[in-house]
């Protein structure tokens, strides 16, 4: 039995909230638009200078980052630290797979909203090309397990391969998984597949 490693750059993912439409108009004014402050590493996507607070029935969080661009609904990405301190239980899921999550109010400077459901704790996860997909020999929707090299080596299972010609190379995780690893941005993982 042979193991194969292959590497690709780890990022590290902070609590950040994606706006429907609606939701941006609802907190920023009638023909809000996000502005963008800098690229972000997936191609398209960007962190706009907005911000907004969430709040839940223990606490609350400020100045959490607005990405871009827009989507069709709202989703709240948060650490199971940060759910602690909110009061809030969200379910570990993939990102867009919101049904029956966690609901919770987003306030901007003057206006607040409360949504019914979009808060989640984001599944770790690669994004690849096709081309890369074939490289590293996995699948869309593959579990795979990814040792990240640090001082304090982990190995992250049920880690979900997620391919579109959309994305660059890169997995990511949150902040929880990257303290218990001592993980910096931009450590290496690697891809672990094992053949006989």
């Amino acid at each position: 039995m042979t193991t194969a490693t292959k590497t690709f750059p780890v990022a590290i993912s902070a609590r950040h909230i994606h706006l429907s439409e609606a939701d941006l108009q609802a907190l920023f004014g009638p023909n809000a638009t996000l502005t963008k402050d800098f690229d972000l590493s997936q191609p398209g996507q960007f962190a706009a200078k907005e911000r907004v607070s969430i709040e839940g029935p223990k606490g609350v969080i400020h100045n959490v980052r607005v990405l871009g661009p827009v989507r069709p609904a709202t989703q709240v990405e948060v650490s199971r630290t940060d759910a602690m301190k909110l009061g809030v239980t969200p379910p570990l899921r993939q990102s867009g797979d919101i049904d029956n999550s966690a609901g919770i109010k987003i306030l901007s400077q003057d206006k607040e909203i409360e949504i019914q459901q979009g808060v989640i704790i984001a599944q770790a996860h690669i994004h690849m090309t096709e081309e890369d997909a074939k490289a590293l020999e996995v699948r869309n929707n593959e579990l795979v397990s990814v040792e990240v090299v640090s001082d304090r080596p982990v190995t992250f299972r049920g880690v979900v391969v997620r391919v579109s010609n959309d994305f660059s190379l890169e997995m990511h995780i949150d902040t929880d998984e990257a303290n218990a690893g001592f993980i910096e941005q931009q450590a290496q993982g690697k891809l672990i597949k094992v053949s006989s």
